[in-house]
């Protein structure tokens, strides 16, 4: 068990779908401890498996200090929104306002493929959604509107850890109220 080195931006591994888990052995319980220690010495509110360079459908979060993972999590947006900073590991130092909905109820599985029922609101709302998102191959700059994007761009090609070239921008299979392409 160990901290991780987080992927950046322009990393392929970041725009992949991530695979369904289907062994709940020792390293898949391996995996979820390196997140957990590299998501709180990070610090985030969130960290999915593809931030690691592990392509699979795993995720942590630590939200007003409750720490947790989901595994193979499936969505139930609720209709209301709410608008606010959101930041990424993945894109060190940038916050922008990113709309997502305002409660969230999550299933999925622990990392002993029991089932787990997750209800959240505001902050953990918004970083189940940003996560789930990750294993989706899809970046919270792809929920910005097109000047914001264009803002984040920037911001990202003078960053010391930025990557060339613009990004490649998924559809969510989630909604984005309006705002994604």
């Amino acid at each position: 068990m160990s901290i991780q080195r987080i992927r950046l931006f322009g990393d392929p591994v970041l725009r992949t779908r991530a695979s369904e888990v289907v062994d709940f052995d020792k390293e898949l319980r391996t995996l979820v401890t390196d997140l957990t220690e590299t998501m709180l010495d990070a610090p985030g509110a969130g960290l999915a498996a593809p931030q690691i360079g592990v392509s699979l459908r795993v995720f942590t979060y630590c939200v007003d200090g409750i720490v947790g993972h989901l595994i193979n999590p499936d969505l139930v947006l609720g209709e209301e929104e709410q608008d606010g900073p959101e930041g990424c590991l993945s894109f060190p130092e940038l916050r922008y306002d990113t709309k997502r909905a305002l409660n969230v109820v999550a299933r999925g599985q622990n990392m002993w493929g029991e089932p787990v029922f997750l209800e959240g609101s505001e902050l953990l709302s918004r970083a189940i959604q940003h996560e789930t998102d990750h294993l989706d191959g899809v970046l919270f700059i792809d929920r910005l509107d097109r000047e914001t994007r264009k803002l984040a761009m920037k911001a990202i090609r003078e960053a010391d850890w930025g990557a060339d070239g613009a990004p490649t921008v998924k559809v969510s299979p989630h909604s984005t109220f309006g705002l994604g392409l």
